[in-house]
C-alpha cells in the first residue's frame, strides 16, 4: 500500500491538453488574420509572428506532456493515447505554421477564394478540436461522451468539406492558371491547408477511441 502511495500519479494531463488546444486555435486565428490582411505587408508579418509564437507555445506544452509521461506511473487514460493525442495535436499547430511559412517562402502575391474557404474550414476544425479536447476529463458521463462523439463527427464533416474544396480548387487551378509558377505555389498551399483538416480528423479519431474505451 505504501509503495502505491509513493508512485507518481496522473499529472495534469487534461489541463495541458486544453492549453495545447488553446494554442492551436490561437495559431489558426492568427493565420486567418494573416490571410484576411494579406495585402498589408506589415500586418501580414505581424500575424506571421503570432502564428510562430503560438506554435512555439504549443511545442512547449507537447514537450512537457512527454516529459511528464516518462515520470508518471499512473495516468488518467492509456499512456499511448496520451502520447498519440498530444503529438497529433502538435502536428496541427506545425501545419498551420508551415502554411504561413510556405506563403512567405513562395512569395505568394494574392489570396484566392479557395485559400479563404480552406482557411475558414481549418479554423472551424481547430475550434471543434478544442471543444472535443475539453470534454475528455468527463467522458464517464454519458451526455459528455455523446457530445464528444458528436463533435468528432462535425470535425469529420468539415474535413470532407475541405477535401471537396481542394479538389475543386485544383481543377480550377490547372484549367485556368497559365503561369506554371503560380500553379506550383497555389497547389502547395491548397494541399497544406487541406492537410490541417486531415490532421484535425486524426485528432478526432483518437478522441473517439478514448471515448469508446473510457466512457
Amino acid at each position: 500500500m505504501l509503495f502505491g502511495k509513493l508512485l507518481p500519479r496522473e499529472g495534469n494531463f487534461f489541463e495541458m491538453f486544453n492549453q495545447h488546444a488553446d494554442r492551436i486555435v490561437e495559431a489558426a486565428h492568427a493565420f486567418s488574420a494573416l490571410v484576411n490582411n494579406y495585402g498589408d505587408a506589415a500586418k501580414r508579418e505581424a500575424f506571421n509572428r503570432d502564428v510562430d509564437s503560438a506554435e512555439r507555445a504549443a511545442d512547449r506544452v507537447t514537450h512537457e506532456v512527454n516529459r511528464m509521461l516518462h515520470k508518471t506511473f499512473i495516468t488518467p487514460i492509456d499512456r499511448e493515447q496520451i502520447h498519440s493525442l498530444i503529438n497529433t495535436m502538435d502536428d496541427v499547430a506545425d501545419l498551420i505554421q508551415d502554411s504561413a511559412e510556405t506563403m512567405a517562402l513562395y512569395d505568394v502575391r494574392h489570396m484566392t477564394e479557395e485559400i479563404h474557404r480552406l482557411t475558414d474550414l481549418s479554423v472551424r476544425c481547430c475550434e471543434r478540436v478544442r471543444y472535443a479536447v475539453s470534454l475528455i476529463p468527463d467522458l464517464s458521463t454519458a451526455s459528455t461522451a455523446e457530445a464528444a462523439l458528436k463533435t468528432c463527427e462535425e470535425i469529420d464533416k468539415l474535413e470532407s468539406d475541405a477535401d471537396r474544396v481542394m479538389r475543386s480548387a485544383m481543377s480550377k487551378l490547372f484549367r485556368e492558371e497559365p503561369d506554371v509558377r503560380e500553379v506550383i505555389k497555389l497547389k502547395a498551399i491548397y494541399e497544406l491547408l487541406e492537410t490541417i483538416t486531415d490532421k484535425c480528423e486524426d485528432v478526432a479519431n483518437l478522441i473517439e477511441g478514448i471515448v469508446l474505451e473510457n466512457s
